[in-house]
């Protein structure tokens, strides 16, 4: 594996986090302004 698959694989699995950290903290956002629980369960 040279370096330019290298650099490929990585920035694949960087924009891979990111998209389902963007999606969780989207998520998280709506939740906190819509007053909900952020995985369904009751904190009480």
């Amino acid at each position: 594996m040279n370096l330019t698959q290298k650099r490929i694989l990585i920035l694949l699995i960087v924009i891979l986090a990111g998209i389902v950290l963007g999606r969780l903290a989207v998520r998280a956002l709506m939740n906190f302004l819509l007053g909900g629980t952020m995985f369904g369960g009751s904190l009480l």
